[in-house]
């Protein structure tokens, strides 16, 4: 599961029942779309007169992504702030193409699209870069993405295992050489003269000035890569790259990975028996994590020389940068209680530790810092320590020099340090259901000023220049918009998304001694004092916020409500953004305490809401809302009446090891948490209907979850209902089961809840 920190700001909003593995991780999720609707709810599942709800609408969810497709998206400024450059597709195609902007006259046009760099071809990916846009949850197809020079000069576009320049002031674009392989993962040396990428499991770089590639490494083999990240650090970790340029681009220091000890799990289609199994190393809680080195390479030849620490105590790289100052290396231990901060003299190889980080139940990664300020190599820090994230300036030394946020400012993440080194720009917001960019003082002179005057979820992107950003917004009260911001001037860039033929009618609110978060959806013909079926729309994990302030992100259940039910969402204990007790309440069990806050969310909300017939209560999610739906049916048979359970994790012990044993702790330490915690070993208890949905070929959340829970549901003698999605991943990318899935959820609901 991802890191939500880490997704589209356009995305996020958008998620749910689907989520994103027991996610931080940001947890993610699918796709869910739709075509014609033949199979929508009937008359006989729901009463007709109750029934608003638009028939076309999982058909239009399906075929426009959520209403995502036509908005820009993957920003970038160039250096001078005079562009903003993104991407776009149609509103109804995955296809994007690449655009610029222009900050001074407003005005947009199209640079490349895929076609005319392939010539018309088709775009083909490797298992790797399939592999990759998977852990980015990205479905797109075209220009996937793109890189501008340090100069901004030039543009580095990889498509199709090819890579592609294009020279922003002539238009000219050239291929660079492919021999090697698949090109995954390049980048521009900090000077602009080279280019590195991985080609089969090796470094290569590529002199742009003569149009020479040159084999960096040589010793890719089955189990050994050089230069990219393991699963566990792009699915859990939020780090995509396995390989950094030095600060005066000589050099290269890359993560040499090496699998042989760790389990091989397969991956089938079994709709096509006629193609293999994919196979990839996966890092089952409890087994063999991957070997991860570092090593300092020279790009015109030379030696490889590792960088050694404590590996047997810090296995996990979590996040590595190279400044002027050293090599800056952020290790984890096994169980994520513990953490350091290293520097490394490249030269030497020796290194400092200049700050520990520890936590009695885990400790969070904020994938932001340390972010550098000015040249001294002075770096901005966020701990927990204190009970909420807040953060901090630390010296060269990494010694405290201040703290910058205080507690009250709910910071999440560091967007941009200002160039004089005076601000920062931070996500936050005291609320967990809202998210808001502050400008604050480093140096405690002044108080954060917030950005922006809508109540919703926002992010930003940053270029060089301090005159010009883009906020990015999920607002209260409309569609996804993208502002590009220079002083007072305000833009926003073009989008061309459909829009729905409906809006949600959120109602937000606190319920119960906790306050717990809660948003809650009514038919739009609601009816004062008439009783209404309800259904627990949930996510209920780590590292994910269901309730937001963003208008577009209540779309698929505003529609289940129009059906004639009342949908509501709710943030228990175990979620991010309410401060560090509330986070780790949940440690060594993940389904106790987040269920009893989801009931008591629910009954919370019903005092407010006397039309709520608690008798008949579903619930359904996605990943870990999979996993809490199947559970909650299991153990509270009392509460909920139906159950939808999405690519559930069904056993810990299945799921990865860095998710997993930081919340969990290792198989071999807390057996009975394990235990208690797994659908599979309680299955003999479910008496109420559950449905199982899962893709055959998730590398997520493996089948095997569904399957095992299957099995042990038909020794046991009970009944369910099974909806395998043959071919799809952890997302349901195809618009057709996107559609057919999303209105199969909703007939399920309502036919046990009539």
């Amino acid at each position: 599961m991802h890191s939500p920190r880490q997704l589209s700001l356009f995305l996020l909003p958008l998620l749910l029942a689907c989520g994103g593995v027991p996610h931080t991780a940001t947890t993610p999720p699918p796709t869910e779309g739709n075509a014609p609707m033949t199979d929508a709810p009937t008359a006989a599942s729901t009463p007709s007169a109750e029934d608003v709800s638009d028939p076309h609408f999982p058909e239009t969810w399906a075929l426009t992504s959520g209403f995502r497709l036509g908005h820009p998206t993957a920003i970038r400024i160039t250096p001078e702030g005079d562009q903003v450059l993104f991407l776009r597709s149609g509103a109804r195609d995955l296809s994007r193409a690449l655009y610029s902007f222009d900050v001074a006259t407003g005005e947009e046009r199209e640079l490349l699209t895929a076609e005319r760099l392939l010539g018309g071809a088709d775009e083909e990916l490797s298992p790797e870069e399939a592999a990759r846009r998977e852990r980015l949850r990205m479905t797109a197809r075209g220009i996937g993405g793109y890189e501008l020079s340090p100069d901004g000069k030039l543009l580095l576009i990889p498509l199709s295992g090819q890579l592609f320049v294009y020279d922003r002031e002539s238009g000219a674009v050239r291929t660079l050489p492919h021999e090697g392989g698949y090109a995954l993962d390049a980048h521009f040396s900090p000077d602009g003269a080279h280019v590195a990428c991985v080609r089969e499991g090796d470094l290569y770089v590529i002199d742009l000035a003569h149009g020479r590639q040159r084999r960096l490494t040589r010793d890719a083999s089955e189990h050994v890569t050089n230069g990219l990240p393991e699963f566990v650090a792009a699915e859990e970790m939020a780090r995509y790259r396995g390989y950094w340029w030095s600060p005066d681009s000589d050099a290269l220091v890359y993560q040499s990975t090496d699998t042989s000890g760790v389990e091989t799990l397969y991956a089938a289609d079994p709709s096509h028996p006629e193609r293999p199994p994919r196979g990839a190393p996966y890092p089952r809680a409890g087994k063999a994590n991957a070997v991860v080195t570092l090593h300092v390479l020279p790009i015109r030849g030379g030696r490889s020389r590792e960088l050694e620490w404590d590996r047997e105590t810090f296995p996990y790289l979590a996040k590595v940068d190279w400044t002027t100052k050293g090599i800056y290396a952020l290790v984890q231990d096994r169980v994520q209680r513990r953490e350091k901060l290293l520097r490394f003299d490249p030269r030497t190889r020796e290194s400092v530790t200049l700050l520990e980080e520890r936590d009695a139940a885990w400790l969070n990664l904020d994938a932001s810092v340390p972010a550098f300020v000015g040249d001294d190599g002075s770096f901005l820090w966020s701990t927990e320590r204190n009970g909420a994230y807040e953060l901090e300036l630390r010296g060269p030394d990494g010694a405290l020099v201040r703290r910058v946020t205080e507690a009250s400012l709910g910071y999440r993440a560091v967007e941009h340090v200002d160039s004089d080194g005076a601000h920062v720009w931070v996500l936050g917001d005291a609320r967990s259901s809202v998210q808001h960019v502050y400008r604050v003082p480093i140096t405690g002179e002044g108080a954060p000023a917030r950005e922006g005057d809508d109540d919703g979820w926002a992010g930003a992107t940053f270029g060089k220049s301090d005159d010009v950003h883009v906020r990015v917004e999920a607002p209260v009260d409309g569609a996804p918009r993208a502002l590009v911001v220079r002083g007072e001037e305000t833009h926003e860039l073009r989008s061309v998304a459909e829009a729905p033929s409906f809006l949600p009618t959120p109602e937000y609110m606190r319920v119960g001694e906790r306050e717990l978060e809660a948003v809650v959806y009514r038919p739009r013909n609601f009816v004062v004092g008439q009783s209404y079926p309800v259904i627990l729309s949930v996510y209920g994990g780590p590292g994910f916020v269901k309730v937001r302030h963003a208008l577009y992100g209540g779309l698929r259940d505003q529609w289940l409500a129009d059906h004639g039910a009342i949908v509501l969402s709710v943030d228990g204990r175990g979620t991010p953004h309410r401060g560090r007790d509330f986070e780790r309440a949940i440690v060594h069990d993940l389904i106790t305490i987040p269920l009893d806050d989801q009931i008591a969310g629910l009954r919370g909300v019903a005092e407010r809401v006397p039309e709520m017939d608690l008798s008949r209560v579903g619930v359904f999610g996605w990943s870990f809302g999979g996993y809490f739906s199947a559970m909650a049916v299991i153990r509270a048979p009392e509460v909920f009446r139906v159950a939808v359970a999405g690519a559930p994790v069904t056993d810990w012990r299945d799921y990865d090891t860095h998710y997993t044993e930081r919340f969990m702790g290792l198989p071999s330490e807390n057996a009975a948490g394990y235990d208690s915690t797994s659908a599979v070993v309680h299955a003999a208890e479910l008496t109420r209907p559950l449905l199982l949905i899962h893709g055959t070929s998730d590398d997520n959340v493996y089948f095997v979850h569904t399957l095992k829970l299957a099995n042990a549901l038909l020794l046991a003698g009970r009944d369910f209902s099974l909806v395998p999605l043959p071919g799809s991943t952890h997302m349901v990318a195809d618009p057709a089961a996107a559609r057919a899935l999303q209105e199969r959820i909703a007939r399920f609901l309502f036919d046990h809840l009539r």
